[in-house]
């Protein structure tokens, strides 16, 4: 099953929660095992998906409960990850994603881990005084989605999250734009349209806020996500930019969720993962790995009166079709 643990190097607990994710995901894998090996030990030594190619085999190997990743973290140290830090989970994906890309050499599995991951967006800004339009395409790795409204109050489930993040806003006031059109600032109604979803689908909840003293709190209430999701019965046709063969694939099940534990100042990372294989899920908390029922996935939806609980903090879907 590849279900071996990874031993705590110190505060190595987010870095660990993410290999997992990584080292699970058959696709992922997949694309990792096709890598150019490099020629030399120095360049070996300093290459990200090399040295998780040697660690996804060393976790194969054997009938070892764990294993040391102490190879790949010097390797994440000469790119500047430190170590023996807290990481925060979100930052520290994206960080890997990018040294991974990066140091792939094959354009086509540059390609593909882009497939794998990237999202796309189209943001559009409409004057509401005339015609005059402003569309982007953008990509993203995580899709962010706010946990509280502009008014903050909680937002109750995953499906409202995404609805909010996608629901268009009013530019007025002080927020005003300047229309190239009308020649001078305007009320514009900005927005969000769904274009693109990847076989590999990271969502980002964002649990972590400033409040008005600089102080970093941590939103813990109850936010329930499904095990299934289909974007098309959450979002509406005016918040989505793609034909109908896009759409057809935008069916996910749940793959992995990477939980926090404590406080924002002396938090604990730990992943809940499905094996793609067995159809089971596990937790795997550093050097401990066991599986467990989808009722201790529900665990992580939160608690408003436990605010060092378990809380989901990146969930991961895959495609339907794929897994």
């Amino acid at each position: 099953t590849g279900a071996i643990g990874l031993y705590n190097l110190g505060q190595s607990c987010c870095l660990n929660s993410l290999l997992q994710v990584f080292l699970m995901n058959i696709h992922f894998t997949g694309i990792l095992r096709r890598i150019t090996v490099p020629p030399c030990a120095v360049q070996r030594r300093s290459n990200v998906p090399y040295q998780m190619l040697l660690l996804l085999e060393k976790m194969q190997c054997g009938k070892r409960k764990a294993v040391h990743p102490i190879e790949l973290a010097c390797c994440l140290s000469a790119h500047r990850v430190e170590l023996f830090v807290q990481h925060d989970a979100a930052q520290l994906f994206l960080h890997l994603w990018n040294l991974i890309k990066k140091q792939m050499k094959k354009l086509e599995l540059v390609e593909e881990l882009s497939d794998l991951y990237t999202i796309c967006i189209q943001e559009h800004l409409a004057c509401q005084n005339c015609s005059f339009e402003i569309k982007n395409n953008s990509s993203m790795l995580t899709l962010p989605l706010p946990v509280l409204d502009s008014n903050s109050h909680r937002l109750k489930t995953l499906e409202d999250c995404l609805q909010y993040f996608f629901h268009p806003e009013e530019l007025t006031g002080q927020n005003m734009c300047v229309c190239q059109q009308c020649g001078r600032k305007t009320p514009f109604l900005q927005s969000m349209k769904l274009v693109h979803l990847p076989q590999t689908l990271t969502i980002h909840l964002k649990r972590f806020c400033f409040e008005k003293s600089s102080y970093m709190h941590k939103l813990s209430h109850y936010l329930p996500f499904p095990r299934d999701l289909d974007f098309n019965g959450v979002l509406t046709e005016n918040q989505c930019q793609a034909d109908d063969n896009e759409k057809a694939t935008w069916q996910y099940g749940l793959f992995a969720v990477v939980a926090h534990s404590g406080l924002t100042s002396c938090g604990h990372y730990c992943a809940y993962i499905q094996s793609l294989t067995e159809r089971k899920w596990y937790c795997f908390n550093d050097s401990e790995v066991c599986q467990v029922l989808w009722d201790d996935v529900k665990c992580t939806y939160g608690h408003s009166n436990l605010h060092w609980g378990e809380t989901a903090y990146l969930l991961i879907y895959m495609k339907k079709h794929l897994q």
